[in-house]
């Protein structure tokens, strides 16, 4: 794990400063700790902020090269089969001159041209510079586990893993109202949308080539889904076996390191399955983190000190409080480099910083089980509403709403004539790509309305959802229903949300590296070839991993019904009855109306609202959240490097 940045030229005469270079890494400190490395090779020029995790001596310094340096390479992440990839080279005739996966990358690219990226198993992004061919490859991992950000300024191409590096390059930022627009609606940007103009992510599963003069980026891999009504390929027992066979062996990768390893334990069922084969199938020292809440509501340590007892883990919590919440949240969206719409980023952030206290630098965490096994309520919910547009009349059908959100205080099922209403819009309309997703969504769009009248007059000849739909797969309507809908929670909130506001960079905001043994891409492979009722059976979420890891797990936490991991919201940034200092100056009438983003009447009314508590609902402190993380985005990335003056204290760490 490391931070990676660079410059490249786009006309041969071009020639990257070092100085600038120094700058847009040492802008990723807390990403790379262990050490910096720059090259200037003419038109290119690369940089890398390292945290050592696999190869601890110099020899695994980057940038790294070939046998005869003619092939660069800045890399971020790791390639959890390298072991095998590098014997495989070794046997075609290639030297090694390090222990460290990076090399394998370069020796691929080598041996397997641009096919390379497909012998990959790991979580990456990199820049390889190929200067015989004066060709620049740019890669990142299938699921979007590590980032990696684009810039065109003038004659160059900026890079890097975070945007900060962009403004220590002196490329100045502004809010993008389509990302707004965007994360407004599906809670990330999608594609290549960033929130900031002029800023594009390169999107997961993709490479983009530069050589002479021309720019192509395209598609490598991509997630599928069984057709519908397609035959199962195997029994549900011997998948269910084949599963636990694929869990144990991505652990087993994910586990190589030349440093410690520790994992995390929500209480929850899936990251329990990874300490559970951890303990069962590896000798690796159970060592585990968790989070815990000084509310009922969001709690969870009952369950995490179950699975303590049950496996024997060396184990520490963190306890986090409304107040840790409120003070840590702007420093969550100097990491973040996007609004946020729930706090719930700031407990791990804070996790990751007790991880690195402990003198840890790499966690196994269970992200991403519940968008291959269809673990979420949204997915039971879809499943109930299809069922329900069969008989639109039914009672009965619309009454199974009610099993859903159990773990809600203000249940949006609690209300039959609510649930109905709310529900039944668009229940028809069952052939719509995003008919799961769209009551998720209109309550998002709901934040549409507290937009400055210029912002909503920019985007009033924009549909968003335009945006989603033109990256779906040409098949996509042949797929099974909850393999769409799986789909389209890939693309809005996996790699977008989860594995970086709530994954990468609360972890790097530490220098801490995640690891995701569900998202193994040979798992994900497997389990979309699979029939929808072995993931979904009735309204049994993840089904196939329960029967998996069955015998591996107290009974509690194994049958435990689905509680999504959630902090407090809108109550976070009040004490005393008042808003916390930093949140009034940024949502004062004045600030917000000079920032231009937001109407200030509506932001005032809201404010009072959550003031009084009265704020309960999704909506409200959703649309609280994101107002608060987009006025502290445009103070630390804006308004601060317009000015010179920012409202909030830095915060970025100095990483020991």
């Amino acid at each position: 794990m490391c931070g990676i940045a660079g410059i490249i030229g786009l006309d041969a005469e071009y020639r990257p400063q070092r100085h600038s270079l120094q700058a847009m890494i040492q802008a990723l400190h807390h990403r790379g700790p262990d050490g910096y490395g720059v090259l200037v090779d003419g038109p290119v020029g690369l940089a890398h902020a390292r945290l050592s995790i696999i190869d601890l001596s110099s020899d695994g310094d980057q940038p790294m090269g070939n046998e005869d340096g003619s092939i660069q390479i800045v890399f971020n992440g790791e390639i959890f089969n390298y072991l095998e990839l590098r014997a495989e080279l070794l046997k075609a005739g290639h030297r090694f001159k390090s222990h460290s996966d990076t090399e394998t990358i370069v020796h691929a690219y080598e041996e397997y041209g641009e096919r390379f990226l497909d012998k990959l198993n790991g979580q990456f992004a990199f820049v390889l510079w190929d200067r015989p061919r004066r060709r620049v490859v740019l890669a990142r991992d299938r699921v979007g586990i590590r980032p990696l950000y684009l810039a065109r300024d003038g004659r160059r191409l900026l890079f890097a893993s975070e945007i900060k590096s962009f403004v220590a390059a002196d490329f100045p930022l502004r809010l993008n109202p389509r990302g707004l627009g965007q994360t407004f609606t599906f809670w990330s940007t999608v594609g290549e949308e960033t929130s900031f103009e002029g800023v594009r992510a390169l999107p997961a599963g993709h490479v983009m080539v530069i050589e002479n003069g021309a720019e192509r980026v395209s598609r490598y891999w991509d997630w599928q889904a069984a057709p519908k009504g397609a035959p199962a390929p195997v029994s549900y027992e011997a998948a269910a076996t084949h599963v636990r066979e694929l869990l144990i062996d991505s652990v087993r990768l994910q586990l190589r390191a030349d440093v410690p390893v520790g994992a995390y334990l929500s209480g929850g069922l899936d990251s329990s399955a990874i300490v559970s084969l951890i303990k069962n199938y590896t000798d690796t020292p159970l060592r585990t983190f968790s989070v815990a809440f000084e509310d009922a509501e969001f709690d969870e340590s009952s369950y995490q000190q179950a699975m303590v007892d049950y496996a024997g883990t060396d184990h520490t919590t963190i306890r986090c409080t409304r107040q840790d919440i409120g003070r840590e949240f702007p420093r969550l969206v100097e990491h973040a480099e996007t609004p946020v719409l729930r706090t719930a980023p700031v407990p791990l952030m804070l996790l990751s910083g007790l991880v690195r206290q402990s003198g840890y630098k790499v966690v196994l965490t269970g992200e991403g089980a519940d968008e291959i096994f269809g673990g979420y309520d949204l997915f039971k919910e879809a499943k109930v509403r299809r069922f329900w547009a069969r008989q639109p009349e039914s009672r009965a059908r619309a009454a199974l709403l009610t099993r859903l959100y159990p773990y809600l205080k203000h249940s949006p099922v609690g209300n039959a004539a609510f649930a109905g209403n709310f529900y039944g819009q668009g229940l028809s309309e069952v052939n719509d790509p995003f008919y799961a997703h769209l009551p998720r969504w209109n309550t998002t769009r709901r934040l549409w309305n507290f937009l400055a009248p210029d912002v909503r007059a920019s985007l009033q000849d924009w549909d968003p959802h335009a945006d989603l739909r033109a990256l779906l797969p040409d098949d996509f309507g042949n797929w099974n229903e909850l393999g769409r809908d799986q789909y389209i929670e890939v693309q809005t909130l996996l790699s977008g949300y989860l594995l970086s506001s709530q994954g990468d960079r609360v972890a790097m905001a530490n220098s801490i590296e995640g690891r995701f043994p569900f998202l193994d891409h040979r798992v994900i492979e497997y389990l979309n070839s699979l029939p929808a009722r072995y993931k979904l059976r009735g309204l049994y979420e993840k089904a196939i991993l329960r029967r998996a890891v069955h015998g591996l797990l107290p009974d509690a936490v194994l049958n435990r019904v689905k509680q999504p991991y959630r902090a407090p919201d809108s109550m976070s940034f009040f004490a005393g009855g008042k808003p916390l200092d930093y949140v009034a100056e940024l949502l004062s009438p004045e600030r917000v109306a000079a920032s231009g983003y937001f109407d200030p009447q509506a932001v005032a009314r809201l404010l009072e609202k959550c003031r009084q508590g009265r704020a309960i609902g999704f909506a409200d402190n959703m649309a609280f959240v994101g107002i608060l993380s987009t006025m502290l985005l445009d103070d630390k990335f804006v308004r601060s490097r317009r000015s010179g003056a920012s409202t909030v204290p830095q915060t970025f760490p100095t990483t020991a």
